[in-house]
């Protein structure tokens, strides 16, 4: 309900009490009218009656028909008079006159007068009985107790019907003045109270537009309420000080802006220092991280060729040691490389239909040693649903929280099942294990980076803390929910909802991870191009003890003399960043140009930037991040070389 602005509710409160008055008034002459004109008319109808009643004494007495009618008659003159009867004292009628409004009938004989009215009140009734006038005879033998009793015996009744239309007219014409004074005096209250409101609301008005134009920021608006306000104001003393409040207000403003401006620009130039210190910081962040994954790299590459020569007990633990250590390094890499990904949304997601069994049985696959080794035991439920998801990321969280669950758990084991409840459209992948369990108050931090319940010491047999926090990244990119419920000392369940679908027979399901193969690698010519020389030579040994013939550049000239002088390789390996202007990709395509066959290639780099990745997508060549891992490395040379196979390309060696 919108509330009634200031003039409306001066103006009623103005206009009320002289409308109360003017109708109270009102009401008290009308009422005060309408008796005395009931009252006048009650007397004058008693009066007639009266009258007839002794007119009609003598024609009683004499039974005198004649003069009686014309009493009657006579007496319809009166105003408002409409119907006469007169009546013996047997109750016949003598005399009637007039027509009776409404239904009439003879009210028996009586003593006293009578008044009656109708229900509607259109007419009033009166019954006059007639008496015998009490005149004394002069004889004197005359008994005075018969004469008194003659006296008090009445001689008939008179009845006569007044109609009160009169009535009713003047009480039209009362209460019609009535509301015309009543009109006038509301009128003349409605005048008298804008007059009077009107010095009110008028500086109240002019206050009001002051302040408004003050709250939105026009102090100048104080100098021409001044200028057109009349000495008399009633409110001048208000305006004097709001035009004061003005003056303070507008300094206070000036000054404002002015440390406003002053800190914008102060902000302004920290943002400036911030965003060059964030330029630098990411420039400096991007080339430590290529600095170090390039010797971890080449780490990796001579522990490998390291660990396939022989070696007495000794050497060969201590060799164990050194590719344990480098597979931690590379395990924490890899895990900030898999963020950033998840974080820049690099990752491209490619949704399949494909049977759950099929992704559970890698799973046991490739954790049962793992299992094994801390004593426990993995068991994974069998099922026959279908799923909707992207595979390689499925197959990538469950390996997070399977793995998870095998390295916090010291007895017992883990369960992998899958959950179909009623007819949902959603399964439910569960990892339960009687590990010790979260406590609820660190069951929102364990998703964050590095963040370890249990491992303040930060051993890394217990992982770096990247693995969950790579969990939930990857289900919000595919959009599957992820619940966790744990109880102290019983153990914890982490459960993943995936949209389930029909089985489909003929869709086989796409590898999600590459295992080792036992088969040899296919004979032929790799050519390596590789601007650092440390990392070019352990690349070049490891896949010389692989029985690769490898043809070895440092860029793209060097690369296009060994073709010129007859080297055709069936396989290109180059770096991304090389000391020349031109990167990886180009130097592929420069090379491919060259040779009449369409060679396979695939990229290795140190970089992390995700427009590197789009750029790798966009020219179909495989990106391989540093460190790389021996086996993955073997694995895609076998897979590009196996396809070259099939496709029945000729290369020479």
């Amino acid at each position: 309900m919108k509330t009634p602005d200031i003039r409306v509710r001066m103006l009623v409160a103005a206009l009320l009490p002289v409308s109360l008055l003017s109708v109270l008034l009102s009401l008290v002459f009308l009422i005060t009218r309408f008796d005395d004109i009931t009252q006048a008319y009650q007397l004058r109808n008693r009066s007639v009656a009266r009258q007839l009643a002794l007119a009609s004494e003598f024609g009683l007495f004499a039974a005198n028909k004649q003069q009686l009618q014309a009493l009657a008659r006579g007496a319809l003159r009166e105003p408002d008079l409409r119907w006469v009867e007169i009546f013996d004292t047997q109750g016949q009628v003598l005399a009637s006159a007039g027509k009776a409004l409404g239904e009439a009938s003879s009210p028996p004989p009586s003593s006293e007068e009578a008044h009656s009215f109708d229900a509607l009140g259109s007419f009033d009734m009166l019954t006059q009985p007639v008496f015998a006038s009490g005149i004394k005879h002069d004889d004197l033998y005359e008994d005075s107790n018969q004469t008194g009793a003659a006296q008090t015996t009445p001689l008939g009744q008179v009845v006569v019907q007044f109609s009160r239309e009169s009535v009713a007219a003047q009480q039209r014409e009362i209460l019609l003045l009535g509301g015309l004074i009543s009109a006038l005096g509301l009128l003349f209250g409605l005048v008298l109270a804008v007059r009077l409101s009107a010095g009110v609301i008028r500086p109240l008005m002019r206050v009001s537009h002051l302040v408004e134009r003050i709250g939105h920021g026009d102090f100048a608006a104080a100098a021409e309420v001044q200028a057109l306000t009349p000495p008399r104001d009633p409110l001048i003393d208000l305006q004097r000080n709001l035009m004061q409040m003005a003056g303070r207000l507008a300094g206070v403003r000036q000054d404002l802006e002015d440390q406003v401006a002053t800190v914008t620009q102060a902000l302004r130039e920290k943002k400036e220092e911030a965003e060059l210190a964030t330029q630098a910081k990411s420039r400096f962040l991007a080339a430590a991280s290529h600095d170090l994954r390039q010797p971890v790299h080449a780490l990796g590459m001579f522990i490998a060729r390291l660990a396939q020569l022989s070696h007495d007990g000794q050497t060969r633990q201590l060799v164990g040691n050194l590719q344990a250590s480098v597979n931690a390094m590379q395990n924490l890499l890899d895990g900030l490389l898999d963020i950033s990904r998840l974080e820049a949304k690099a990752v491209q997601i490619r949704f399949e239909k494909f049977p759950l069994m099929e992704l559970f049985e890698r799973l046991m696959r490739d954790l049962a040693p793992l299992a094994q080794d801390r004593g426990l035991k993995l068991r994974i439920r069998p099922c026959s649903v279908w799923v909707r998801t992207d595979p390689a990321l499925l197959y990538r969280i469950l390996l997070n929280l399977v793995g998870n669950a095998l390295r916090y758990t010291e007895t017992g084991g883990v369960l992998v099942a899958c959950r179909c409840p009623g007819n949902k459209p959603q399964a439910s992948i569960e990892v339960w294990d009687s590990g010790l369990g979260i406590a609820p108050e660190h069951q929102n931090d364990v998703f964050k980076e590095f963040y370890q319940v249990d491992n303040p010491a930060r051993q890394r047999s217990l992982g770096m803390g990247l693995g969950l926090s790579i969990v939930q990244r990857s289900c919000r990119l595919l959009t599957h929910p992820l619940e966790l419920s744990s109880r102290l000392g019983v153990g914890t369940r982490f459960c993943v909802k995936v949209p389930r679908v029909g089985p489909n027979r003929d869709q086989a399901l796409a590898p999600v991870l590459d295992t080792p193969q036992t088969s040899d690698l296919p004979q032929g010519t790799v050519l390596v191009v590789e601007d650092d020389d440390m990392v070019r030579q352990a690349l070049v040994g490891l896949l010389q003890s692989w029985g690769m013939v490898v043809a070895e550049a440092s860029d793209l000239h060097s690369a296009q003399i060994l073709i010129r002088q007859g080297v055709l390789p069936c396989l290109i390996i180059s770096d991304y960043r090389l000391n020349e202007p031109l990167n990886g990709i180009r130097v592929v395509a420069q090379l491919r140009q060259q040779l009449t066959y369409p060679v396979p290639a695939c990229l290795i780099s140190g970089d992390t930037d995700p427009a590197l990745i789009q750029a790798a997508q966009l020219a179909q060549l495989t990106l391989l991040h540093k460190p790389v891992r021996p086996a993955k490395l073997r694995n895609l040379l076998r897979h590009l070389l196996m396809d070259q196979r099939d496709s029945g390309t000729e290369t020479g060696s």
